[in-house]
């Protein structure tokens, strides 16, 4: 009954996030709650699920709301026009090295294996650019999200230190295995990005000066006065160097994002009232992302709590056919992208992980062959899941919905996570 209603559960909120029938907030929060009182808990004990959940996020929704607002304010200062001439300068009219120039710059962001970093750092400076020359805003995401993934095979990423805990084994080591894959992954990427590159041109990139975006000489002369070109310099040395305490986790995120918020409005903004303006002209957009969030660590109590995803990987296993037991982290690993759609990463690597792992060992499958082949598409669902806050943050800072984002990056990460499974199969880093 339990794994019934889990899957029932997850099936109602994939389609209700893919159409774009309800708020992922009430998508996120309502159907689990539903989902645990037809269960039998009271609503007390639901409460407490949730409240559980919610603890688990909290940091992070704090981290949303400042960082959301600091990289506001920055634009408002326009720091990042230049960022954005000197990209549109040098790419000109090639949509192709802009989409390339996407792939490589969130690589490299991301060798710091942080989520939030990687979408602060990749997104507010070249959203502009994408607008300007009319690329759809969801390549960038999915560029953005498929590099991350790849990169997020680092021993520090959370995926490869979870997944060398269950192995017990060093995380480094672990890592070594993984290179190969995580190398041809990166070139897949570039490949990608021409490829999208070119599918943005057949529908009209380029082309043009972009989208032109209507503002009366009103607001043109607000966004006027608002810059601060005499403090570029220390607005760049402030961002830089904020993003360099992130990087190393010197202090807590949220804390480094309300010091630097702080010192922004207070040297570029000396005023009261300007300063509670900017706060307000970009609080709708992080409050949305952090509740959001918050509901999504709603859903992550409710499945902790009711032990739903036990009796759900329990189901799995009862079903797979002795004969396809030896191929067990074949599929998974096929399977694992879907999966990490609608599971949390705690509970993918310490709940489902070790199911699959032992089942696999009674049909001769070494552990580490499944965690190989789990931990590639899990990855790659890294920001197209609806339990990952960097979604939101990513598409909050874009505009897009959670909709459009999954139905156009979902079948794209797909086919990279199998193409890297592939991979490892041929490489013979995966047996079968």
């Amino acid at each position: 009954m339990i794994a019934l209603v889990g899957f029932l559960m997850i099936i109602l909120i994939v389609l209700l996030l893919l159409k774009g029938k309800m708020s992922p907030i009430v998508v996120l929060a309502l159907i689990p709650a539903a989902a645990a009182l037809l269960l039998g808990y009271d609503p007390k004990t639901v409460a407490e699920f949730i409240k559980d959940g919610i603890g688990t996020t909290t940091s992070n929704g704090i981290l949303f709301i400042f960082s959301v607002i600091y990289f506001g304010v920055m634009s408002d200062t326009g720091m990042f026009d230049v960022i954005v001439n000197f990209l549109v300068k040098k790419a000109g009219s090639n949509v192709i090295a802009v989409t390339v120039a996407t792939a490589i710059i969130a690589t490299i962001a991301h060798l710091d294996g942080t989520t939030a970093t990687t979408v602060l750092i990749t997104i507010p400076a070249l959203y502009p650019v994408y607008k300007r020359m009319d690329i759809d805003s969801k390549i960038l995401l999915c560029l953005t999200g498929a590099c991350m993934g790849v990169m997020n095979l680092l021993p520090w990423g959370g995926p490869v230190a979870r997944a060398a805990t269950v192995l017990a084994m060093d995380a480094n080591e672990l890592w070594h295995i993984l290179i190969p894959i995580q190398a041809v992954g990166f070139l897949f990427n570039i490949v990608l990005a021409v490829l999208l590159g070119m599918y943005a041109i057949k529908h009209g990139a380029g082309m043009g000066k972009g989208e032109e975006i209507a503002v009366d000489q009103k607001s043109q002369e607000e966004e006027a006065a608002l810059r601060r070109p005499k403090l570029l310099f220390f607005n760049l040395i402030l961002t830089i160097g904020l993003i360099a305490v992130l990087s190393v986790g010197y202090i807590t995120s949220y804390v480094a994002f309300l010091l630097a918020l702080s010192l922004a409005l207070a040297v570029n903004y000396p005023n009261l009232k300007l300063q509670d303006k900017l706060i307000k002209k970009h609080a709708p957009a992080a409050l949305m992302i952090s509740a959001t969030l918050f509901a999504a660590g709603a859903m992550v109590g409710i499945f902790d709590g009711t032990g739903m995803l036990t009796e759900m990987a329990n189901t799995i296993m009862a079903v797979i056919p002795g004969f396809l037991g030896r191929f067990i982290h074949i599929i998974f690993g096929i399977l694992a992208l879907p999966l990490g759609l609608c599971i949390g990463t705690d509970a993918y690597f310490y709940g489902i992980m070790p199911l699959v792992m032992q089942v696999g060992e009674t049909y001769g499958v070494a552990s580490l062959s499944t965690a190989l082949t789990m931990v590639i598409g899990k990855n790659l669902a890294l920001m197209v899941s609806p339990l990952v806050p960097a979604t939101y943050l990513a598409i909050g800072l874009t505009n897009t919905e959670l909709k459009d984002h999954m139905k156009f990056s979902i079948p794209v990460y797909w086919l990279v996570s199998v193409c890297m499974l592939v991979i490892g199969v041929l490489f013979l880093i995966i047996p079968i």
